[in-house]
């Protein structure tokens, strides 16, 4: 996959700097929608089972990212036991605004201020590339699954679940 300017954000720094391939896919971002990854599935033309949210957790006290595919939910219990937590609860929107850098709807898994422990959902397995926000809204990135968990430190497990 080739890269391709539009623009840079922490995410597609760090996907450079790590020789990672990607594939910068952006679209016209409609300041009024808040079903952020259904207008990047249409935008773009992408079944929505291959484009994945973040989404961030508090796990017993700490934060925890989630990525799971953006036509279903977080398995929060699921989530609790990959890391080894007795339990999970979804972490307020302006920490995660703090913790990672990014704006709640641009929130990318990659580039992170913060470097937080990370797990994406098994079933990106399924695919060839996934897309995963790139750091703003209107701004995807596609990649290979595995170079997505190499760019974060992400393992697989099944955490999510169908919407």
């Amino acid at each position: 996959m080739a890269k391709q300017g539009h623009g840079s954000t922490p995410a597609t720094v760090a996907l450079t700097r790590s020789g990672i391939a990607f594939t910068v896919r952006a679209y016209a971002h409609d300041p009024a929608e808040t079903d952020f990854g259904g207008e990047a599935a249409r935008a773009l033309g992408v079944p929505a089972e291959r484009i994945f949210k973040t989404l961030l957790a508090e796990l017993d006290g700490s934060l925890a990212v989630a990525v799971v595919p953006v036509a279903g939910m977080l398995d929060l219990k699921a989530l609790a036991a990959a890391l080894g937590a007795k339990r999970a609860q979804m972490a307020d929107p302006a920490v995660a605004e703090r913790k990672t850098g990014y704006l709640v709807g641009g929130i990318s898994p990659i580039g992170q201020r913060t470097r937080l422990r990370t797990v994406l959902d098994a079933s990106a397995r399924s695919f060839d590339t996934v897309l995963v926000s790139g750091g703003r809204r209107g701004l995807d990135i596609e990649l290979a699954p595995d170079d997505l968990l190499r760019a974060t430190g992400a393992v697989y497990a099944d955490v999510g679940r169908a919407g």
